[in-house]
């Protein structure tokens, strides 16, 4: 069976492990990012090839997601908070040091094709995805392909602005309503005496009756649901994926279809459509690596 090495290189951790041609990841390593550190991130990468092929001498090519403004050939004109990888191009680099191979992939842009491959969005030819975390990262797919825009941004969902501010109007925006971390936690601790740093938490004290809890979630549930119908009625996708982590809990799916159901019913132009509902995505921790190696093999 052909196998791959894909590899996830996040902020904090670089993830790697084996891909099979069905998409299985194997082997599974990590170690911690060098974000500042340009030749000892490289040497890591490196040194982790080395250990794949020793599993598997005979790797037929490499799959890359990382984070930041990827362009098709490889070019990184931005790496997210892996500040020493701006303005390389890390595919022509790996290809030259290792002799396979490669392809470099958005990280949202990679989760959200491999979630065609293997996982909720294999029936569909067209649909968005979101993922959840300390920001909105996205990808808009059109007939089985990632649509990147004229600059290689598209997808950047975060940027939207979903609810008014006056003082900054990024503070209005898909991020800093709709995120994880830099939404839900950080306007739950606006306010809360007892700051969390796990949305699980503040889904609890809202079972517990806590006031700010239900208020604070009512509000987040309302502008993700508002940014979720704009990007619906602008692309009329099939179905709208969402993941990262809070997407592992079945309430937030329920809650967060209701608040786009309610939503449409006082808005008359969309009131009788059929939108899609969001579905959670399948692929967990792995979706980088696999969407990764998928662009490859395509």
């Amino acid at each position: 069976m052909t196998k791959y090495m894909g590899i996830d290189i996040g902020g904090t951790s670089v993830k790697y492990g084996l891909v099979d041609e069905n998409g299985v990841v194997s082997n599974k390593n990590s170690f911690k990012t060098k974000a500042e550190n340009q030749t000892g991130l490289l040497e890591d990468l490196l040194t982790a090839v080395e250990n794949i092929k020793t599993i598997d001498s005979n790797l037929a090519g490499i799959g890359v997601s990382m984070p930041g403004v990827v362009q098709e050939d490889g070019y990184l004109t931005t790496a997210g908070a892996v500040k020493c990888f701006y303005e390389i191009n890390l595919k022509d680099i790996l290809e030259n040091k290792t002799g396979l191979p490669v392809k470099i992939e958005n990280d949202a842009n990679a989760a959200a094709i491999a979630e065609k491959w293997i996982g909720s969005a294999r029936e569909v030819h067209d649909y968005l995805s979101l993922v959840l975390g300390t920001g909105v990262g996205g990808a808009l797919v059109i007939n089985n392909q990632i649509y990147r825009g004229a600059h290689a941004r598209s997808g950047e969902f975060g940027w939207m602005i979903v609810e008014d501010d006056d003082i900054d109007v990024e503070m209005g925006s898909l991020n800093f309503r709709g995120a994880t971390v830099i939404g839900l936690i950080r306007r739950y601790n606006q306010y809360s005496d007892k700051p969390v740093d796990d949305a699980r938490v503040i889904f609890k004290r809202a079972d517990n009756g806590e006031v700010l809890a239900k208020s604070v979630l009512k509000s987040y549930y309302h502008s993700l649901a508002k940014g979720i119908i704009n990007l619906e009625v602008s692309f009329d996708p099939a179905t709208v994926i969402v993941g990262g982590g809070i997407s592992n809990n079945t309430e937030f799916i329920e809650t967060l279809n209701q608040a786009i159901e309610e939503i449409k019913k006082v808005h008359n132009s969309i009131k009788n459509l059929d939108l899609p509902p969001v579905k959670a995505a399948k692929l967990k921790n792995d979706a980088g690596m696999i969407g990764a190696v998928y662009q490859l093999i395509n």
